[in-house]
Parts: structure tokens; C-alpha cells; sequence
């Protein structure tokens, strides 16, 4: 089976920066899993599982660790930007199955990022009493600052994710610190009754369904693979601590929560989080967690828009898209090119301001490549022309990832409507479109790839 067709790098043709080193990969992975989001998620989980919220949180670890798992035994055999890409390729030889995937984690990076604009912007006339100013000036600000940091260098742009990190971390760990004391007050395995006599286990499943949505952000580790010194360690070690990092987190947040607010009032509070801090430490101002939460969003915005010009650089390189997406600049050893190109479309994007089901349908889309990548690393695995990689798992757990991705997927579209299914139908045949589109203006490219494969 061929690879995708890498370029060939000139010898004055700069490459990515390798300055990445553990820490900083493993904060990578929790700033884009703590985002804004588990603040009102908690919430959520509670009005579905009550007071066993934390044990929801656990069995999502299970769940998302083994997809995590392949993605870091990928990342030790294929360290490259858009890896999820070059490993399907690489597994079923279908450049337009790789382009999908490609398109649609950069889709997913793209909602994110135009989502988290308009919530920084928010938070922000919140924190500071701009109500004069436009939501949408404050996020096209939001954005133009996001563009200038990433172009910068990938440096400068996970020391600023260290930052923001560090303060979503220090935010979550309050909340324990203010709770703990109220730590065993309550029965933890309390549930919403359910009809049909004792359904516990089933309502903790349904509840781990909704936590899993906590753990989404690992992918983007694998995106920044040469950017890693030794990435065949670094990202195996980064990502797996990221996610029980998270994980602790999570469990410790939620059995606060449960702790010092009933399980019922949670569900119902707007901010879950800050009633909590409000009834355990009065004394803390609310307006600490619009603070906190402005890092948060600014943080996911900054991890989602490195990984989609990584994910834009990768696929250039694999000749799936045009050749300026994949330049680097030889100064800032950024690909400059991939990072304006995106910076004009979430323009527009931000403007709209009607992107919720784009961003709802994009997890569909998210779950997907997670299925993809899962049974790519069970079809490689199964190949003895494969050298294996520094980090090895069993065959079993990509088989298992597969499984829970699809049932996830069948989970989202039997429970909700209509309309994000739909949308992400739409997108995936909108990334056909553009494959056809560019088939027919540079087919060459693409017929190489598939040449290779005969």
C-alpha cells in the first residue's frame, strides 16, 4: 500500500519548528479539553445522572482513553501534522476518505474557533461593562490576536496556552477548595428516580454519553506532531497525561458540585459552577469566573485554530490540497499561508453568529474521524509490513474505539433532531464537491496518489 505523496523539501525550503517538549505538550491537551464548556456541562450531567455525576465523568474516561490510546500509538508510528489523514490513507488507500477527514476536523476547528469568539467577546463587554460595543467587534479582535499569536510562532502560541491553561486549572481547582470541606455529605450513587424499577447503571451510561463531549480536544495533540522533539515519545506521554489530568479534574469538580448544591438545584442553576462558589465561599465575587471563563474560551479558540493550519499545512504536504497551504515561513517557521486563509474564513464565520448547529453537527462529523482513525489503526496493526511504533496497544482497544465511536454517533442521532445530522450530511457532501472541484482543475496530484495505490 503507498503513502500519500509527501513534497520533497528544497534545500532552502523552511521546515516546522521542533520546540514542543512534554509539559507543554500535555498542557496543549488539557487547554482544549478544559475549555468553557465543562462549566455548564456539569450542570447537565447532573440532571441526568444526579449525584453519580462523577462516576459519568469515569466511565467517559473509559470510553474516550481508547480512542486516546490509538491516537498516541499513532502518533509514535506516524508523527506528522494531519496525522488522522496520512493514517487513513495510509490503512485504506482512498484519497477521498482522507480528504474527508481532513476537511472535517478542520470544519470542526473552524465552528470551534468562530464559537469561542463570540463567547470571548461576550464575557468580555460582561467583565468589563462595554455595552456599547458590539459583540462582534470585540471577537473580530479576539481573532485578529488568535491569527497574530499563531503566526508568531508555535512558541509564542503554547506559552499563551500555558497561560490560559494554568488559569482554567486554577479555576477548577477553587471550586474544589472552596467544596471540599462539604465532601461526604451526600450519597453519591444518588440518581433521578427512573420507572421501571432500579435503572442505575443504564442512567450512568446515558450520563457518560454527555460527559464524553468533556474529553474531545486530545485529537488536536497528534496535529502539532512536527512541532514535537521526539514526537515518538512525547506525544504517547503527552496525551495519555493530558487526559487523566483532565480526568481528576472532572471527578473532583463534580463530586464538589454535588456536594455543596443538590443535584436538582445544579441542573436547573445558569451557572452551575458559580453557584456552587456562591453558597460554599460567598465571599468570592462571581465576576472571578467570567474572568477565568475568558481564559477558557480564548484558550480553546488558540488550540483550534493552531491545529486547524496544521491540519491545512499537513494536507497540502500530502498533495490533497493546493500547494501554498503547505509554505512555511522562513522566519517565523509558521505556515503563514494555511493561518490568513483561515483568519478569512472565520471572518465571515464570526459575523454570522448562527453557527450553534454547525458546531452541534461538526461532533457528528468529530466522532466520524474518530471511528476512521480507530479502524485505521486496527487495519495497520494487522499489517506486518508496518513497523510498530515506541508506544504499542493491543488490537482489541482500536476495535473497541470503533465501537463506542459509532454508538456514540447512533446515540447523538436517535436522541436529538433532525437538523445536525442533516447539516453534517451537507458538509461531508460539500467536502465531496470540493474534492470533485479540484480534482478537475489539478487532477494530477491526486491521480499520483491513486497511481501508487494500483
Amino acid at each position: 500500500m503507498g503513502d500519500l505523496r509527501e513534497k520533497t523539501e528544497s534545500g532552502d525550503e523552511p521546515a516546522l519548528h521542533r520546540s514542543v517538549g512534554p509539559f507543554q505538550m500535555a498542557l496543549y491537551g488539557l487547554g482544549s479539553m478544559l475549555g468553557a464548556g465543562i462549566y455548564g456541562l456539569i450542570g447537565k450531567a447532573a440532571g441526568e445522572v444526579g449525584n453519580a455525576v462523577w462516576l459519568a465523568f469515569l466511565v467517559a474516561l473509559v470510553a474516550a482513553l481508547l480512542t486516546a490510546l490509538s491516537y498516541a500509538s499513532l502518533g509514535s508510528r506516524y508523527p506528522r501534522a494531519a496525522g488522522a489523514v496520512y493514517v487513513a490513507h495510509r490503512a485504506y488507500g482512498f484519497p477521498l476518505l482522507s480528504f474527508l477527514v481532513g476537511l472535517a476536523l478542520v470544519c470542526s476547528g473552524l465552528t470551534s474557533v468562530a464559537t469561542q469568539s463570540r463567547v470571548f467577546g461576550a464575557n468580555f463587554m460582561e467583565l468589563f461593562g462595554f455595552d456599547g460595543l458590539p459583540v462582534v467587534a470585540i471577537a473580530l479582535c479576539y481573532l485578529f490576536a488568535m491569527t497574530v499569536i499563531v503566526f508568531r510562532g508555535i512558541q509564542e502560541a503554547m506559552w499563551v496556552n500555558v497561560l490560559c491553561t494554568v488559569v482554567s486549572i486554577a479555576g477548577l481547582l477553587l471550586v474544589v477548595a472552596v467544596g471540599i470541606s462539604y465532601w461526604g455529605s451526600v450519597d453519591y450513587l444518588e440518581t433521578p428516580p427512573a420507572s421501571g424499577g432500579d435503572q442505575t447503571f443504564l442512567i450512568v451510561i446515558q450520563g457518560a454519553v454527555l460527559a464524553f463531549f468533556a474529553f474531545i480536544g486530545f485529537e488536536d495533540m497528534y496535529n502539532v506532531a512536527e512541532e514535537v522533539r521526539d514526537p515518538e515519545t512525547t506525544i504517547p506521554l503527552g496525551l495519555i497525561s493530558a487526559m487523566l489530568i483532565a480526568a481528576l479534574i472532572y471527578v473532583a469538580v463534580a463530586i464538589t458540585a454535588v456536594s455543596v448544591v443538590p443535584w436538582q438545584d445544579l441542573a436547573a442553576a445558569p451557572g452551575p459552577i458559580t453557584e456552587v462558589v456562591a453558597r460554599a465561599a460567598p465571599a468570592v465575587p462571581p465576576v472571578l469566573f467570567t474572568a477565568i471563563t475568558i481564559f477558557a474560551v480564548a484558550n480553546t479558540g488558540l488550540v483550534n485554530f493552531v491545529t486547524a493550519s496544521r491540519l491545512l499545512y499537513g494536507m497540502s504536504r500530502q498533495n490533497l490540497l493546493p500547494n501554498h497551504l503547505g509554505r512555511v515561513h522562513r522566519h517565523r517557521r509558521t505556515p503563514h499561508i494555511a493561518i490568513l486563509v483561515l483568519f478569512l474564513i472565520l471572518v465571515p464565520l464570526a459575523l454570522l453568529g448562527t453557527i450553534a448547529e454547525l458546531a452541534a453537527a461538526t461532533v457528528l462529523l468529530l466522532l466520524t474521524v474518530f471511528a476512521v482513525v480507530n479502524g485505521s489503526l486496527f487495519i495497520l496493526k494487522g499489517r506486518e509490513s508496518e513497523r510498530p511504533g515506541r508506544f504499542e496497544i493491543p488490537r482489541i482497544i482500536p476495535a473497541l474505539g470503533f465501537l463506542v465511536c459509532l454508538g456514540l454517533i447512533v446515540v447523538r442521532v436517535s436522541t436529538g433532531d433532525w437538523r445536525a445530522p442533516a447539516i453534517a450530511g451537507g458538509l461531508l457532501l460539500g467536502c465531496f464537491l470540493i474534492y470533485v472541484l479540484m480534482r478537475t482543475l489539478d487532477p494530477d496530484a491526486i491521480r499520483e496518489i491513486e497511481r501508487e495505490d494500483a
